[in-house]
């Protein structure tokens, strides 16, 4: 055999291919897009695993807020934050991490839910919940509840142990009594500055006309929510609400209705909104946000920024949403002048802010 069939001589081409393979192989992997970076400069922050919150949104003025008032806020918005995470962390689900940052803010009287909830016009607490589960699409919710102390859970419950999406009312408690639920007199959710607002709020309606459709300026959207993505890439949201001062009794706004304060779907993001219930309902704003991130191939950013800043402003509506996108890409979008919101991500660094202006 001819010598130099036995110990071919190298060519250009092989040599500059052999460089380039060993240099690929010295590289270190490359990471998923959504793990690069949790807040990459000019860009939406984007997450592998996490979550993100809001404690509501409206007339939130740096000028009206004390130094103490401000630091409680965002304590107990990183205490939301560090719950859910440790539950992503350990591997749990997103399910288990909304339900965790949730039952936080309803034992805070901080915020319009739970324990802090709003009255209606006839004095008493109603209060509503909603998740669902962005795997399969399972969701769950409940109405004018009045003596469970945790609504968020009892959304659960009907999601995973009910045939049910929404219960109401007396057949709601009365399942959750059936659950197990911890119940507690209607005199837990009364507050002192909750009934000054009520009567703030009766004030203002008797000395002013207004739209019956449309909350006063006064008024804040002090919903709650989660959104998480887990370690397994699916996705979870949840809401929960006291409803609006000295709203007429049994009115249900769109924190319990799936598609309109809540919505999660694997296939495009998550999301928990917080505003004026009813143009919610009629613009059904979670599940458009979604629609439009799977269908028109729009970033959460875009398709968020579209609904939020674009329609509804059209409309004269106000509020927010915090969303999470399959990609773990975070938008926290409102049109009014604060919302309290905040995200974490794998890194555990936590971000919290209150005001439009951060």
């Amino acid at each position: 055999m001819p010598t130099d069939a036995r110990c071919p001589v190298p060519t250009l081409p092989s040599v500059l291919l052999a460089v380039a393979a060993a240099l690929l192989l010295a590289a270190p992997a490359a990471r998923p897009a959504a793990a690069q970076s949790e807040a990459p400069a000019g860009a939406a922050p984007r997450i592998e695993w996490g979550l993100v919150i809001h404690g509501g949104a409206g007339t939130i003025r740096r000028a009206d807020m004390t130094p103490e008032r401000d630091a409680e806020y965002r304590g107990i918005l990183h205490e939301v934050l560090r719950a859910g995470h440790a539950v992503l962390e350990g591997g749990g689900s997103s399910v288990d991490a909304v339900i965790a940052a949730i039952t936080i803010m309803e034992d805070s009287p901080l915020f319009n839910a739970g324990k802090g909830a709003v009255f209606t016009s006839s004095g008493t607490n109603e209060l509503d919940a909603s998740i669902m589960n962005g795997a399969d699409l399972n969701a769950g919710a409940v109405a004018g509840v009045k003596r469970v102390k945790n609504p968020i859970l009892l959304a659960r419950a009907v999601m995973d142990s009910s045939s049910h999406v929404m219960l109401a009312r007396d057949g709601a408690e009365a399942f959750a009594e059936e659950q197990g639920l911890e119940m507690v007199p209607e005199s837990y959710f009364h507050t002192e500055s909750r009934m000054r607002a009520l009567e703030r709020a009766k004030e203002q309606a008797a000395s002013e006309e207004r739209s019956s459709a449309r909350p006063a300026e006064s008024e804040k959207f002090g919903t709650v929510g989660a959104v998480a993505l887990d370690r397994a890439g699916n996705l979870a949201a949840g809401t929960s609400t006291g409803g609006i001062t000295n709203k007429l009794w049994g009115r249900v706004g769109d924190s319990p209705i799936i598609g309109a304060g809540t919505y999660a779907s694997n296939e495009s993001c998550g999301v928990s909104a917080t505003g004026q219930g009813e143009f919610f309902i009629r613009n059904v704003v979670a599940y458009d946000i979604c629609a439009r991130v799977l269908y028109t191939g729009a970033s959460v950013t875009e398709a968020t920024r579209t609904v939020i800043q674009d329609r509804l402003v059209e409309q004269g509506v106000q509020g927010g949403v915090v969303v999470l996108g399959a990609d773990g890409e975070i938008a926290m979008e409102f049109n009014t002048d604060g919302m309290y919101r905040g995200w974490m991500g794998a890194t555990g660094a936590a971000t919290v802010k209150i005001y439009a202006d951060e």
